[in-house]
């Protein structure tokens, strides 16, 4: 299969995106793997969709297809076990259902599903394509000529009691460049004045920022803004999003698998008006708050 670049998901204004609905892309070969795509938001602000691997399937590169990006990108998965892989230093991370891993630009990584099941994860990828941060940037780098899948160097000097004070050296051993990120690694913090919500923030740079919000029963979250485009995903429960003020509809549903778009400084609310909790998982790209804030 040759190269040909995924389709550019744009919208005029906040749009509902339902899981049927959204862009299907497959990419990949016979050495890189190959990978399904479904393409919720890619614009100039932010790219955001799910990636497929079938049972036993991976991703590597290949002389078209070259895994390495000028992006910060999470991946969180959604089903089965994800498995990725530095090739240049050796480094490897596994992460299951609800948890992510983080890495920044020029990280080569490579995916392998690990699990019983179809995997499934959720990527947020900024700065985005459409500013020439991926297949053209890749396509400037020079393919490994040896791949790594295990750190030799840390055998015999692997010891998670000195891992803390390592890292404040500068010629530590171990020197991560793949974050795997649980529910103990989330910075946690309480929005709004009246009815305050639990925020939990995955990673915040100067170009994206990614979290996740568990709404309880009858709970909402008060009218918010943000200093860039906000694309979310929902993963459990059923999710209302509301906006006051927007001149038209202003009262969407949104069931696991949905997402949606809302641009910046466009003012939304989130409602569970269930009797079951909904959680989120959402991208804010280049800054989450707002100017002034």
């Amino acid at each position: 299969m040759s190269y040909s670049p995924s389709p550019r998901a744009q919208y005029d204004g906040p749009t509902l995106l339902r899981y049927e609905n959204v862009a299907r892309h497959m990419w990949g070969d016979e050495t890189a793997g190959n990978v399904a795509d479904w393409i919720y938001v890619s614009n100039t602000k932010i790219h955001q969709i799910v990636f497929g691997l079938p049972v036993g399937g991976f991703f590597r590169h290949s002389d078209s297809y070259k895994t390495i990006f000028a992006a910060d990108e999470l991946y969180f998965v959604l089903n089965s076990v994800l498995v990725l892989a530095n090739p240049e230093t050796g480094e490897v991370q596994r992460a299951r259902p609800g948890e992510a891993i983080f890495f920044r630009r020029d990280t080569w990584h490579h995916g392998f599903n690990y699990g019983a099941q179809p995997l499934r994860v959720l990527e947020f990828f900024a700065p985005p394509p459409l500013k020439g941060t991926s297949g053209a940037y890749a396509r400037t780098k020079t393919n490994l000529t040896e791949l790594k899948y295990a750190q030799d160097e840390l055998i015999g000097n692997f010891n998670p009691l000195e891992l803390a004070r390592r890292s404040e050296t500068p010629n530590q051993l171990y020197r991560p460049t793949l974050k795997l990120l649980r529910e103990d690694d989330v910075l946690w913090r309480l929005e709004g004045k009246e009815s305050q919500v639990l925020v939990g923030i995955l990673f915040s740079t100067e170009h994206l920022t990614v979290g996740r919000i568990d709404l309880l029963p009858g709970q909402n979250s008060e009218p918010q803004c943000h200093g860039g485009d906000e694309s979310l995903y929902v993963t459990e429960g059923s999710l209302h999003v509301r906006l006051p003020g927007f001149d038209g509809p202003g009262w969407f549903e949104l069931n696991p698998g949905d997402g949606f778009y809302i641009p910046e400084g466009v003012a939304h609310q989130y409602y569970n008006i269930s009797d079951k909790p909904a959680r989120l998982v959402f991208g804010v790209a280049p800054n989450y708050l707002a100017a002034g804030v």
